[in-house]
């Protein structure tokens, strides 16, 4: 229990620097940021073999794609706060010449960015690529990507999921971040995606689903039974049941904040939700 207590902090903090980098330039994605705050908590705290040594080859390192980079945030609070790059660059995020632009791109030298993710639908064929390399070079290591659900609207997400059932990418867990929301409203509503698990399946992957995807525990148990099912022959998928916002109460159950900032006041209740746990930058 001491080490999910240790988790359930850093992700607390998470949540800080997440609302605090989007007010600071009245800029970014909040609510889906905070829906995948306990996921990345997890896998970078938890889960992955890696090595803050950066290297855009990972050679014997389990490797992260964001695809859906709109939730940039996130990645680059839980990337500081696990040792890839300053606690206090994060003050830089959205500003001139800052290496934490608003979608995450390689350019900059950014450690920790593997792939440019500024357009949606893109990095499951990136991860692909990158687990086929492994395979081809004997490195069991393994690739993980994230998408957003309404994500998974675009055409190539579909080729990309063919292709790795196709040809036995089983060293891969692409993990969907199952909200049921997007900018403009309900998934369902936008463009419906039907019954994901049976798609999935009918494409030839292993699906498993973490119905509670805000919860440490739950998260926990579902990678370790995905990397239990990896090297049987399919890629595998994680159907994770979030809540776009979640952490703060005015941000949950709404689409409303998939891409806008708080205010002044609005900050000030999200931080009282969220008291301080590794300092601040």
């Amino acid at each position: 229990m001491a080490r999910i207590k240790e988790l359930q902090d850093f992700s607390t903090q998470i949540r800080r620097d997440i609302v605090r980098m989007v007010h600071a330039v009245n800029s970014g994605h909040p609510g889906g940021s905070l829906g995948c705050n306990e996921f990345l908590t997890v896998l970078y705290q938890e889960i992955m073999d890696y090595s803050t040594d950066f290297n855009m080859d990972g050679v014997g390192e389990d490797l992260f794609f964001l695809s859906n980079g709109h939730i940039s945030p996130v990645l680059y609070s839980v990337l500081a706060r696990s040792g890839f790059f300053p606690v206090k660059e994060l003050a830089t995020f959205r500003k001139i010449n800052t290496r934490l632009q608003g979608h995450p791109t390689t350019h900059e030298g950014l450690p920790g960015i593997r792939m440019a993710a500024g357009s949606l639908g893109q990095g499951l064929s990136v991860a692909i690529g990158a687990a086929t390399a492994k395979k081809l070079n004997g490195d069991d290591k393994l690739v993980y990507t994230l998408h957003g659900d309404g994500e998974l609207q675009e055409g190539q997400i579909w080729e990309a999921m063919m292709y790795a059932a196709g040809k036995n990418v089983d060293n891969l867990i692409a993990t969907v971040d199952y909200n049921l929301k997007q900018i403009d409203g309900p998934t369902d509503k936008v463009m419906p995606l039907g019954d994901l698990r049976a798609k999935f399946e009918a494409f030839g992957w292993k699906v498993l689903e973490v119905k509670k995807g805000n919860d440490i525990e739950s998260i926990i148990t579902g990678l370790k039974k995905a990397k239990s099912e990896t090297g049987k022959g399919k890629p595998v998928c994680i159907l994770l049941h979030t809540e776009m916002g979640n952490g703060i109460d005015f941000m949950m159950g709404t689409h409303a904040w998939h891409g806008k900032a708080p205010n002044d006041e609005q900050l000030k209740s999200a931080l009282a939700q969220n008291p301080e746990t590794l300092g601040d930058y």
